[in-house]
């Protein structure tokens, strides 16, 4: 329900007004601006309590100060419970972002390693989204690279593949895997499945922290082999206790009291925050991550920690135990939303002394110290963006850079790319690629590619942003390229209706070496800076950053387009029956080439869908 305030009222008056028609039910609310846009979104007990706060004042920090005298209105939802509030409150933060609430910017999904489990000889390998795939999850994991680490102990020690089914199904002798042991080869039967299953077995209970069992048995194993004078065997298990010993004793933090949790800390300074995530399962450290939320013009400590709980765990199952180095607002509300999301019972704890304090502080160190560095970083690149300013005669240092580029191969697979920096640096979450789809562009045309990019990119903020309130629009656009690409890019932007952005484009210099860039504006002069200008360094490297990802971004679609198949053209053809065709005659071609009868010889083919292959090569034909 939307009550209005009275027109040209703000502050303490216009929140005592909505005082009178609220009761004490839990609750969310919303403070408005004039415009009408979200200043804050919090939860309450007690909603009438929890803005009669409001109305007083006094007693209010000068951010909160600042909050209510921008408020122009007020917005209520109640609920039934404080934890629905608190739950449709974190929603809303997400889904509006004000201004003065506390903000996780980072969303992305941790990876897992998943056992696959629909093969009779399980596969190993990372996985990341929905858990659907049969098989065994562990996890969450830290980052990619901490998965892959842990995937090649597991290759070492315990022998399992990680080939696709495809890949398996289609094997005639061992693999490099296998050569460089870290395969038993069972794709070529050189395990059998009962022996492989045991292997399968030691690895998870690695994965779940009991390696002293595993490394007990293979010890006993081996004793047992080099006294049946089985020597070969004996090397082989001798060469796997000698691989999990080396493992052992590389692992990070390996916790003996501790099986299962996160492990979060937060350090604040000048208005800043990082938390540190470190996790921990199986009793082993599987890596950690820190997060820069936004702190909402400077909320405390305890509010900084129950935002990002609530947000951080709003798609991640939380474990049984969370460590923190600081107490959220309310702990007990925040352990009851993880416990329900959870389905079991969520502990939050604050430890003072021990292993686990110790954990803790080392959590906390690292966070102090990431943020040290981000700071310092951040002031570099402010200092930057001053330079920029000025060289390029703008009105004030730009928030939101982007810098495109173009890839292609003698018109081949052409894409294009943009790249996002700002106050912070790099802003990867922001990176967009282009697959040049435009039939009339001739190969090899940049200036068709580039006018397809900005058409696209300037049609699509226009649509999502049009009044430009949103920070996704462009201070500076960055142009790999001379006075030509220069002006035909102010050309494209001048049809589209924007022509208040500012375009600069970087090119080589005379001899094209780097360090001789010139620099080329609308109407204007190229000018150059000076070699050892950081300024020169910055734009060089915002420009190299463009250029690698979209190179990244060819090569990904050129790979793609290599491995397609003429099969994937045929509809009711998936993965399954590829699998199958592929497998039974070898290649495309030789399907182009079967008969109905042969075709349906395949596992998996019917009679319907033997001649719609057949039909579909012979219409080609």
């Amino acid at each position: 329900m939307t009550l209005e305030s009275p027109a040209r009222r703000t502050g303490q008056a216009v929140i005592a007004d909505h005082l009178k028609r609220l009761d004490s039910s839990p609750g969310v609310y919303r403070m408005l601006d004039a415009q009408g846009a979200v200043l804050y979104v919090g939860k309450a007990r007690n909603l009438k309590a929890r803005v009669s706060a409001y109305a007083r004042d006094y007693g209010h920090s000068p951010r909160i100060a600042r909050m209510i005298r921008d408020t122009a209105s007020m917005m209520f939802l109640t609920t039934r419970t404080e934890t629905e509030a608190l739950l449709l409150e974190q929603n809303l933060i997400k889904q509006l972002k004000p201004r003065y609430n506390v903000l996780l910017r980072d969303d992305k999904s941790f990876p897992n390693i998943l056992v696959a489990k629909a093969h009779p000889f399980p596969q190993i390998k990372k996985h990341r989204g929905a858990k659907s795939e049969p098989g065994d999850y562990y996890g969450p994991f830290a980052s990619a690279g901490a998965v892959n680490r842990t995937l090649t102990q597991l290759q070492r020690v315990f022998l399992l593949r990680s080939c696709t089914d495809a890949t398996f199904a289609a094997r005639t002798r061992p693999c490099l895997l296998h050569q460089i042991k870290r395969c038993s080869a069972p794709c070529v039967g050189r395990i059998s499945e009962d022996d492989y299953a045991d292997l399968v077995a030691d690895a998870e209970l690695f994965l779940k922290g009991r390696s002293t069992r595993i490394q007990a048995g293979l010890a006993t194993e081996m004793a047992e082999a080099a006294e049946a004078m089985e020597y070969e065997r004996a090397a082989a298990l001798r060469d796997r206790i000698k691989a999990l010993t080396a493992v052992q004793s590389v692992q990070a933090i390996n916790p003996k009291g501790v099986a299962e949790a996160d492990v979060i800390a937060l350090a604040m300074e000048g208005g800043q925050a990082c938390v540190q995530v470190f996790f921990i399962r199986g009793n082993q450290s599987w890596g950690n991550r820190d997060f820069y939320p936004r702190t909402g013009e400077g909320a405390g400590p305890p509010e900084v920690m129950e935002a990002f709980l609530a947000q951080f765990y709003d798609d991640k199952v939380p474990p049984r135990l969370i460590l923190l180095s600081q107490s959220p607002d309310d702990p007990d509300l925040m352990a009851e939303l993880l416990s329900q999301r959870a389905g079991r019972k969520v502990t939050l704890g604050v430890p003072q002394r021990g292993e686990k304090a110790e954990l803790v502080e080392n959590a906390h160190r690292n966070a102090r110290e990431s943020l040290a560095r981000r700071m310092a970083e951040s002031a570099t690149q402010a200092r930057l963006l001053d330079g920029l300013a000025e060289a390029f005669e703008l009105p004030g240092p730009p928030r939101r850079i982007e810098v495109f580029d173009n890839s292609h191969i003698q018109g081949s697979h052409p894409v294009g790319g943009m790249i996002v920096a700002g106050p912070e640096g790099f802003i990867k979450s922001q990176y967009r690629k282009f697959n040049i789809k435009g039939t009339e562009i001739a190969p090899g045309d940049d200036f068709g590619m580039m006018r397809e990019v900005l058409t696209r990119r300037f049609k699509r903020l226009m649509a999502e942003d049009p009044d430009r309130e949103g920070g996704t629009w462009p201070d500076l656009l960055l142009i790999d390229g001379g006075a030509g690409q220069v002006s035909a890019v102010a050309g494209i932007l001048a049809d589209l209706g924007v022509e208040d952005i500012p375009v600069v484009g970087v090119a080589k210099g005379i001899d094209r070496d780097q360090g001789k860039e010139e620099f080329h504006r609308p109407g204007r002069r190229p000018f150059s800076l000076r070699m050892n200008d950081p300024v020169l360094y910055f734009v060089q490297r915002l420009r190299d950053e463009a250029h690698r990802w979209a190179i990244g971004t060819h090569r990904a679609r050129r790979s793609k387009a290599i491995g397609a198949s003429p099969l994937d053209e045929i509809a009711g053809v998936g993965a399954a029956r590829k699998r199958a065709l592929l497998s039974h005659f070898g290649s495309a071609k030789a399907v182009s080439r079967a008969s109905v009868a042969e075709l349906l010889a395949v596992e998996g083919i019917s009679a319907s869908m033997a001649k719609k292959v057949h039909d579909h090569f012979h219409e080609k034909g």
